[in-house]
């Protein structure tokens, strides 16, 4: 699968998972409403109609709202994480969003229709479940999309996307780890800054 395209599902899974109001929704439900929910909104003419910076600004909110980035945070650093400071966890959890948002808002802007299709919802243990969908393509191709969701208060939050078999947690973790190996906490954070402040 080509890099955008891969792209482009990362960022709509981690823009899908919207919480359902006045009762504890499961996770297939979580994620069917959430996903027609930004289906609606790409397709909304006053979202169109808003700047670049602007529809980003609209994701970016979104992406905070719904996507438990302490979570993703530590299980992509792993045993790492408890080597930082608080104010490192802080300030990498904070830049590791922006970085996730910057990279993928303009593929999720050239988001063309695609029918996705819910299938089952896996308890993996108590308060952790798999929500198992697949994207449609206009060629018929059916691409699998897993959500990993972790229960938070009473509301499911995503923690990790497994697209056509690969953990979005798990290759960041490897690249974090190539850097950590050879350098420091601050050393990854400055290299992270650094990427945000050039897209």
């Amino acid at each position: 699968m080509h890099k955008r395209f891969i792209g482009l599902l990362i960022i709509l899974a981690v823009c899908v998972m919207l919480p359902l109001q006045g009762y504890a929704a499961t996770p297939k439900e979580t994620v069917e409403n959430g996903v027609n929910k930004v289906i609606k909104t790409l397709g909304n003419p006053a979202f169109k109609a808003k700047t670049k910076d602007e529809q980003i600004n609209t994701i970016g909110t979104e992406i905070d709202q719904i996507f438990d980035f302490m979570e993703l945070s530590r299980r992509t650093l792993g045993r790492e994480w408890k080597k930082m400071s608080a104010e490192q966890q802080k300030e990498f959890v904070k830049l590791f969003k922006e970085l996730l948002q910057g990279v993928y808002a303009d593929r999720l802007l050239a988001y063309s229709d695609q029918k996705v299709i819910f299938d089952k919802e896996i308890m993996l243990k108590k308060g952790r479940a798999e929500v198992q969908s697949y994207l449609q393509t206009s060629d018929g191709k059916k691409i699998p999309l897993f959500y990993r969701l972790t229960d938070k208060s009473g509301s499911w939050k995503v923690y990790d996307m497994i697209i056509e078999g690969v953990s979005m947690v798990k290759n960041y973790r490897t690249q974090f780890r190539q850097i950590l190996a050879k350098d420091s906490a601050d050393k990854l954070i400055e290299i992270l800054r650094e990427k945000v402040n050039k897209s």
